[in-house]
């Protein structure tokens, strides 16, 4: 355009002005974010905030912040004999600290209260949850979990069971941590053989209608066994009450309902764990 045309023509002028300086703009350096958005997708939302604690996982909520299937991971171990206190000690306060890893929902490690049936004496359990199983395999797989297991666990343990199975909702729903002092019921089931998953489905059925029945059950989970560790018992089940003296008051009716399907049983174990309080922070 000629000189005498820019008068003639001012919006023509101007048009080309915002076009050179947007080709300007494209050779800028671009705006950059100060995280990498590959780790901000990966990590969800809640943990995605450090520094934070074990007790802000007590907080997440059923009806909120959990899925509606919860991957439950139960370890049995069984000490050694006359093993030193110390050593049993450092393998519980290890275990309790891996709680601080972003794949584990919930995570508690202790002393067993008491074992009501069980072919192998087993002294201590570890009680964790997760949103799927992908994350259990994270949490496996973990070097944090992978050191705990080398150095603490199998220099002190004779046996190890884990069982592993998903639960729909948890029947009950509320906080997927049991407030400490919570009592739980842990049973396993191994079945006869030749049963038929109609079997297996009505025991389940039974296993969650118990809650409904007794009141003083905080929480049941129940479901099929998927761990290979788990020496055969295909049916698990987890059942919290506020307290020991509520697991006490409505046990002997829950063993009245369990009682419809001892006869398919070829084995069961049973074990009491009062949830311990969580004091290790990341």
């Amino acid at each position: 355009m000629k000189p005498n045309d820019e008068a003639k023509h001012p919006k023509n002028h101007w048009m080309t002005m915002l076009c050179l300086k947007a080709a300007r703009s494209r050779t800028a350096k671009p705006f950059s974010f100060p995280f990498s958005s590959q780790n901000h997708q990966l990590r969800p939302f809640f943990l995605s905030f450090e520094p934070y604690s074990a007790s802000s996982k007590s907080q997440i909520e059923m009806s909120s912040s959990t899925p509606s299937q919860t991957v439950e991971h139960i370890v049995l171990f069984k000490v050694k004999e006359n093993t030193d206190p110390s050593k049993v000690n450092t393998m519980i306060n290890s275990l309790n600290r891996l709680i601080s890893l972003d794949s584990v929902l919930h995570l508690n490690a202790g002393a067993l209260y008491r074992t009501k049936s069980s072919p192998i004496p087993f002294t201590h359990m570890l009680h964790s949850r997760y949103s799927s199983k992908e994350n259990l395999s994270v949490y496996a797989v973990h070097p944090s979990h992978v050191s705990v297991v080398k150095e603490s666990v199998q220099p002190i343990c004779d046996d190890v069971m884990a069982v592993d199975w998903v639960t729909d909702d948890l029947n009950g729903g509320g906080s997927l941590v049991p407030p400490p002092g919570s009592a739980i019921r842990l049973s396993f089931l191994k079945l006869k053989e030749g049963l038929g998953d109609e079997v297996k489905d009505e025991i389940l059925g039974l296993i969650k209608g118990i809650k409904g029945k007794y009141g003083g059950i905080h929480q049941i989970s129940c479901g099929e066994n998927f761990s290979a560790r788990a020496k055969g018992y295909s049916i698990a089940s987890l059942a919290v009450f506020p307290g020991l003296s509520e697991l006490d008051s409505k046990e002997e009716l829950v063993n009245l309902e369990k009682a419809k399907f001892r006869d398919y049983l070829q084995s069961f174990i049973v074990l009491d764990y009062v949830v311990q309080p969580s004091t290790s922070t990341l």
